[in-house]
């Protein structure tokens, strides 16, 4: 089977600041290649559209019926989607049930923007802000206004492995003073940004990990981008050279907004942890600053 995991984009030896001097390397373009050749078959394009639609999975015998072509050959181009690595097969009694393997959701997109110098190495990062949000430091008023935020993204359960808010006390000693950031539209606090550290360990003084949240009826209209500009900027002043996060693969917004900023995929960590006892799996993403060490 060919791996879904993301190619990682090689920097030439001019260094990281010359954008156009990225080389993906011949077995990761080869991989690639693989991918797009297998979805050069117009049903394959349609099945596929079809099984990640379906919630859950779909049968064989189902996509038969919604594509109108016979069993036989669904069961032959389901093969080579499986073989790539794009869904997944379980029987379910006498039934084949069909799924989209959730990593290419992640990895599928990223090919194309990867190939198309979309995910070179980029400094930072989004420009195209809104004029309506303002980042400010947070303050201790803040406080009601970013738990209620943090327990609205623990409910949408693509946020966080977290079942309940933390205490305020266990979240001011987590996350850096100097670090913890809120958008506000109008006045009204509408997201939070935060750092915390890896480690206590010296040698990870420079590395920390990130958090976004973005209140309800207010995703879509670039705060979660705003808040992320001001905290990758702020961590590269103060000398961060690694940020990471982790990110549900389903929450496609939250992975293409840290994209815009500078993030890369790392990988796939299938069944890190459960939630609400299913088990899950996480994108690991990271961010070298622009003067990191070398």
């Amino acid at each position: 089977m060919t791996s879904l995991q993301s190619p990682t984009v090689r920097v030439g030896d001019s260094g990281p600041e010359q954008v156009g001097t990225s080389v993906l390397a011949q077995g990761d373009a080869d991989t690639y290649a693989q991918w797009f050749a297998c979805l050069a078959e117009p049903m394959r394009v349609r099945l596929l559209h079809r099984v990640a639609s379906a919630v859950g999975g779909i049968t064989v015998g189902a996509l038969a019926e919604a594509l109108g072509i016979g069993q036989p050959t669904v069961s032959h181009h389901l093969r080579k989607l499986a073989d790539v690595g794009f869904v997944n097969l379980r029987r379910e009694g006498t039934s084949t049930v069909v799924a989209v393997n959730p990593t290419c959701c992640v990895a599928l997109p990223q090919a194309a923007d990867v190939v198309m110098g979309v995910l070179g190495p980029r400094p930072c990062c989004p420009s195209d802000l809104p004029d309506d949000v303002a980042v400010r430091a947070m303050a201790d008023d803040d406080w009601d206004s970013v738990l209620r935020i943090y327990g609205e993204g623990i409910d949408t359960r693509n946020a966080t492995f977290a079942t309940e808010v933390p205490v305020r006390e266990y979240l001011q000693d987590r996350w850096l003073l100097h670090h913890r950031w809120v958008a506000t539209i109008e006045g009204t606090v509408v997201g939070w940004a935060a750092l915390s550290s890896v480690s206590e360990r010296d040698c990870y003084r420079g590395v920390a990990e990130n958090s976004v949240y973005v209140a309800d009826g207010m995703r879509g209209r670039g705060v979660g981008k705003a808040l992320l500009r001001k905290q990758v900027m702020a961590a590269d002043a103060d000398g961060f050279w690694t940020l990471q996060t982790s990110i549900f693969p389903e929450n496609r917004a939250s992975i293409s907004l840290h994209h815009s900023a500078g993030f890369r995929t790392i990988g796939l960590r299938e069944k890190i942890a459960q939630l609400d006892g299913v088990w899950r799996d996480t994108v690991l993403l990271e961010r070298r600053a622009v003067a990191a060490p070398v």
